[in-house]
């Protein structure tokens, strides 16, 4: 019973990682929160009674025919007692309740790089995040990326290019409603080789602020986020930022006024036409930050 009300917790208007972390720490598991008094779910540090009316409306059982739904659609569902859950995204403070997930993951994707950048790139900038994503999957690592057109989907698609890359797809929307549409070929390929991962509810259409929530999870996933191109507004600086809160390495590929800024702020530099992929790999394979905390004020350039 236990999908069921983790599902109908996740459902829960205005409940985040960190409450949800509170109620499970309380009570023990998701099925003693349902079976919590008003007044003990109360005494939960940012529990409110609006949160309180909402949890006694939702009745788990109800949830039984999209748990059955989603097992028809090969949609799996990732809760936290669930070994599949990746570590890396458990241990954020703000964790996702749940994960929606097409495709599959493995013990070897939790050594993963994220390859962002705009969505109206260059032809070089497409040339460059496509070959280190080819570069990066064929020494291992796990390319990891939102989906988007430009750097995101050339991040995809190398990671595609190489033998036995694997790649992950963090989406903004749920994962019935492909976002954006001119990629659902390139879902289905992600899908044969890596995931679809959301942490919205199946059917959920693309909207702003949740395109920004994702960029947490692409960081979270990562070992090291590389931005290689960004305008000044670019939502990749959102995930360059959370990956320096994470504790992530953040890589920067100069040349565009986003990631100027990054190296401003101390990014690593990475030349596009000199990079030693070996080198590159083995510091993302060795780094080991603490999550959620800020690295040092300075990284160091690699090349």
């Amino acid at each position: 019973m236990s999908k069921v009300h983790w599902l109908a917790l996740a459902s829960l208007s205005g409940l985040g990682g960190a409450t949800a972390r509170k109620l499970i720490e309380q009570f023990g598991d998701v099925e003693a929160v349902f079976d919590a008094t008003d007044e003990q779910l109360l005494e939960v540090p940012r529990v409110t009674e609006t949160m309180v009316e909402g949890l006694r409306a939702l009745r788990p059982e109800k949830f039984d025919d999209e748990i059955y739904a989603l097992a028809e659609e090969d949609i799996d569902l990732l809760t936290w007692d669930d070994a599949r859950f990746p570590p890396a995204l458990r241990a954020l403070k703000d964790a996702p309740v749940i994960l929606f997930m097409r495709g599959s993951l493995n013990k070897a994707d939790e050594n993963a790089v994220a390859i962002v950048g705009t969505r109206t790139a260059s032809e070089g900038g497409l040339q460059l995040a496509t070959i280190l994503a080819r570069e990066l999957a064929l020494r291992g690592l796990c390319v990891v990326s939102g989906l988007a057109l430009g750097i995101d989907t050339a991040g995809h698609t190398g990671a595609l290019d190489a033998e036995d890359g694997r790649t992950i797809a963090v989406l903004g929307s749920g994962v019935r409603v492909i976002h954006p549409r001119e990629n659902a070929e390139l879902a289905e390929r992600i899908v044969s080789h890596g995931a679809l991962l959301s942490e919205l509810m199946p059917n959920t259409p693309p909207r702003g602020p949740q395109l920004m929530a994702r960029d947490r999870l692409v960081s979270g996933l990562s070992r090291a986020v590389i931005v290689v191109e960004a305008s000044q507004k670019s939502g990749s600086l959102d995930t360059a930022e959370r990956a320096r809160k994470q504790g992530r390495l953040v890589y920067a590929v100069p040349g565009s006024e986003g990631t100027e800024g990054l190296l401003k702020g101390g990014a690593a530099r990475l030349d596009g036409e000199d990079v030693d992929f070996d080198a590159l790999a083995d510091a993302i394979y060795t780094h080991t930050g603490a999550q959620d905390k800020p690295p040092a004020p300075q990284q160091g350039t690699l090349f």
